[in-house]
């Protein structure tokens, strides 16, 4: 895809529909030069999901400049002759369809079109060394990424079948022997004549995939897709440490923790696959509220919809990396169903949306679903998923990735597209204007009313529309005052006019009095006194509320907010602290691992930034820019104050959304 941008009022509009980096590409002489830290980005947006670097362009603060390329010629040759020596980088992914001389307020720029590359190409590294070498895009910019990083992407370009590996010392006396029983009588019931049915024990388990020979060496053995099916839980865990499946049932159309039932390997049950997804999807599927449907005079009970929770559950398991360190999770909520597995798409998001092209990660597991009537071949599961929720006319499935840790997340939300008790509204709010509306258009508003804040990713998920076609329409409906935007570039959301978002003020602000000492965004407010200059040397919040453990409670936002350490209750703060001890007693760490601990600090409630500077002993500033702007991002966490991103009072909570972090 072309940017192909016309004038500089365009780029805006096009940082949120694509991964966009400008670089000015000026040199010494001014002359032109491709700029080093190009290299970086082509290296981190071909290990992510690809993007557009415009050479000859400043970009600062959301302003766009245009200085231009004279001699652009030499700057192309450069960026070929580089390309094409493999001590400089690794993959050569460009062809001269992808770097194109564009004019831009009169003024030649070079647009160079980065793939993705292929899991075969990756890593896409530099100077001869992966190690140190290799980049992956991170909101906006680019990051190193970990040995670790670069080892699993090594592993997944060797290892097309991830779990036919032999595992030496383990045997049949590792296989739950009353999973194996049920799992044959399955395939005895579905296909009778199979010749798998034949043979018993190790021969049968042969027979699907659960024990082979290396027919190179003649080592035999259980494979890991055996062990992982069939095997005993304690069995599993010595072979994949990092191996946990967990369900969890809430009751409410919330990301709060509770659930009112669960499921996870406790020694009671297996732990195995096949017995997860057996418990997992009788579950799933008890109280589902969708018609019957008659074929013939035939009820037909098995609706698209329990086929999509089939697949997306089938999906989820054989496309986990088992060697992750996230967990496998199913969700299941009043309003949604949520599916998470460890481990990045092998292919990109595009393809696996259309269909027809498959790469499991754990082709024998895959195989034996398929042999007793459960998933689906060739790449046509996620289609089927998403065919299955459209046929309730639901809102499209999210499906997406979060970097840090590695995972693949699915959102299916049971709501409408347009309830019509939110399209009554918008009626009476914009009248015939309303009407007169594409359906596109409709359905963003729709979004707005029911969401509260819309973002251009978001958006994307819902609607069938390109990203630049978009970002045409949402500034088309700002200028025709149905949307109003807050905030620029990537960070870029939209409401409805009047709409009342939660901001610091409401929640902070209360009549004052003379009585309480008043802690507002950190233990003593960030002043230059122990307490907050004002009117009265001492404050109260008389229409704030606090709980058991001192944690402020306000209608305008959706959790309670810790605001001050010092209000909390003792045993509760000290709760907080031995979660934050690592990073307390450590000056480094492991992004990952800092980002964990956040995740974990933040769950059930809202933190302001200077208490949780304050737990995990870092600078507000640095803490805020080297992980929590890229983590609300990614949507790892997010803000309570979403039109008000840099209030010195914004504060934070783990987005879940039907997914837990670990």
């Amino acid at each position: 895809m072309s940017l192909n941008p016309h004038t500089l009022e365009d780029l805006p509009s096009l940082v949120e529909s694509v991964e966009l980096e400008c670089k000015l590409a000026q040199g010494q002489d001014g002359k032109g030069e491709l700029p080093k830290d190009f290299w970086l980005t082509y290296s981190a947006f071909a290990n992510t999901q690809g993007g557009v670097v415009l050479l000859g362009v400043r970009e600062k603060d959301g302003q766009f400049s245009v200085a231009g390329l004279s001699n652009i010629e030499k700057v192309r040759t450069d960026l070929f002759n580089t390309l094409n020596n493999p001590a400089k980088v690794s993959v050569n992914l460009l062809t001269d369809r992808e770097v194109v001389v564009r004019e831009l307020e009169g003024k030649q720029v070079l647009e160079v079109k980065i793939s993705a590359a292929s899991r075969k190409q990756k890593p896409v590294f530099l100077n001869g060394q992966p190690l140190g070498n290799t980049y992956r895009r991170l909101h906006e910019g680019d990051r190193r990424c970990s040995e670790e990083d670069v080892r699993r992407m090594f592993a997944e370009q060797v290892e097309d079948c991830r779990d036919e590996r032999i595992l030496p010392n383990y045997d049949f006396a590792d296989i739950d022997p009353d999973s194996l029983r049920i799992y044959r009588q399955m395939l005895s019931d579905i296909k009778p004549s199979h010749p798998a049915l034949e043979h018993q024990g190790i021969e049968f388990l042969r027979q699907i995939g659960g024990w082979r020979k290396d027919r190179a060496n003649g080592v035999e053995g259980l494979t890991l897709a055996g062990l992982l099916m069939f095997g005993r839980w304690l069995s599993i865990q010595e072979s994949v440490p990092h191996y946990f499946v967990d369900y969890q049932e809430r009751p409410y159309a919330k990301t709060e923790l509770r659930w009112v039932d669960r499921l996870v390997p406790d020694g009671t049950w297996s732990g195995n696959l096949f017995d997860f997804y057996r418990r997992v999807y009788r579950k799933l599927v008890e109280d589902l509220k969708v018609p019957f449907a008659l074929k013939g005079d035939q009820r037909q009970d098995d609706t698209p919809v329990h086929e999509a929770l089939r697949e997306a559950l089938v999906n989820t398991l054989v496309h986990a990396d088992y060697t992750g360190r996230v967990s496998v999770l199913v969700v299941k909520r009043p309003d949604l169903f949520g599916f998470r597995n460890p481990g990045g798409l092998r292919l990109p998001l595009e393809q696996v949306l259309q269909g027809g092209t498959s790469d499991c990660r754990n082709r024998l597991m895959h195989q034996m679903f398929l042999l007793i009537g459960l998933g689906e071949r060739g790449g046509s599961g996620v289609p089927k998923i998403y065919s299955g929720w459209r046929s309730q006319h639901w809102r499209p499935p999210a499906l997406y990735e979060k970097p840090e840790p590695e995972q693949t997340l699915l959102e299916l939300r049971m709501l409408d597209l347009l309830p019509e008790g939110v399209v009554e509204q918008l009626r009476e709010r914009f009248g015939v204007r309303f009407e007169s509306l594409e359906h596109t258009a409709r359905l963003i508003l729709a979004t707005a009313a029911i969401e509260r804040v819309v973002s251009h990713n978001r958006l994307l998920e819902i609607c069938d529309t390109h990203a630049h076609d978009l970002s045409q329409l949402l500034a088309r409906l700002v200028r025709e005052g149905f949307l109003v935007p807050d905030g620029r570039s990537r960070g870029m959301i939209y409401h409805l006019p009047g709409e009342q978002l939660p901001t610091p003020e409401q929640v902070f602000a209360g009549p004052l009095q003379s009585s309480e000492h008043y802690a507002g965004s950190s233990e003593h407010n960030g002043a230059s006194s122990e307490h907050n200059a004002g009117s009265s040397e001492h404050k109260v919040e008389l229409d704030m509320q606090r709980n058991d453990d001192g944690c402020l409670l306000s209608d305008h936002i959706d959790a309670p907010l810790i605001d001050a350490l010092d209000r909390l209750d003792a045993g509760f703060r000290e709760k907080l602290e031995i979660l934050a001890e690592e990073p307390r007693n450590r000056e480094r760490m492991q992004k990952d691992r800092m980002q964990q601990v956040i995740i974990t600090l933040c769950k059930e409630h809202y933190l302001t930034l200077n208490v949780l500077a304050n737990l995990v002993k870092r600078s507000p500033d640095a803490l805020r820019q080297q992980y929590l702007n890229g983590m609300v991002k990614s949507r790892q966490i997010q803000l309570a104050f979403p039109s008000k991103p840099t209030h010195e009072r914004q504060a934070y909570k783990a987005y879940i959304s039907g997914q837990d972090e670990e």
